[in-house]
């Protein structure tokens, strides 16, 4: 009589998965699941576990550097990868719930479309997102990603991809990795110069949304564009 009792656990898991989802998952059994598909026909809830303990989240496991992971814990590049990737994957999901020419005629509209940008971004980044004369969104340039806290901003590449765009407007986008939403007064001083800038080409700016956690600041809601 087989008393093994791993015996179809993966199967067991998967089922589970198609006829309940995973809201009542633990986050180690989330790994664990995930796991399956880059380590075959091995128990993967320690390696699970002992990822978690290392990083201390699930959300610190996928954010840990690939080459991290392989040195640290000892996973294979094809398990880093995987585990890696699923910010980005977060992120063009969100992004790809708007459609290519996205309107952006309201605060609530830009801010959601604005947060999809920034899903899953350790590092500070900075956006302009370029309008056209109905306010559909005709590109959305990522300017510069940086380390945390530091995103130099140039006005004249601004205007440089505005121009090239054929902006009617802009929207600028940055992000406060584990900050306050609040603009500091670099913002604001930045914002000016970027303001003036782009108004000298008669290309506005209509809004800066700063996104921080689960929200954002909308310069234009709070009338300090």
């Amino acid at each position: 009589m087989d008393k093994n009792p791993h015996k179809g656990h993966r199967q067991r898991v998967k089922k589970r998965v198609i006829n309940e989802g995973i809201d009542s998952f633990e986050d180690h059994q989330i790994l664990e699941l995930l796991l399956f598909y880059c380590i075959p026909m091995k128990d993967t809830n320690e390696l699970a576990h002992q990822l978690i303990h290392h990083y201390g989240s699930l959300s610190g496991v996928f954010d840990a550097d690939p080459r991290d992971l392989c040195d640290q814990v000892g996973v294979t590049e094809n398990t880093a990868i995987l585990l890696s990737l699923i910010p980005a994957l977060a992120r063009r999901y969100q992004q790809g719930k708007f459609k290519e020419k996205a309107v952006l005629n309201s605060t609530t509209k830009a801010g959601e479309y604005t947060m999809a940008l920034f899903t899953g971004r350790l590092n500070e980044a900075f956006y302009v997102i370029c309008l056209d004369s109905q306010n559909k969104v005709n590109q959305a340039t990522l300017l510069h990603e940086g380390t945390i806290n530091e995103a130099p901003v140039y006005p004249r590449l601004i205007v440089e991809t505005a121009l090239r765009h054929q902006a009617a407007s802009i929207i600028l986008a940055h992000n406060h990795p584990g900050g306050s939403q609040k603009p500091s007064q670099a913002d604001l001083d930045v914002t000016r110069k970027i303001k003036a800038a782009t108004e000298a080409i008669a290309i506005p700016v209509v809004d800066h949304i700063i996104v921080a956690g689960e929200g954002y600041y909308s310069f234009a809601e709070n009338r300090v564009l």
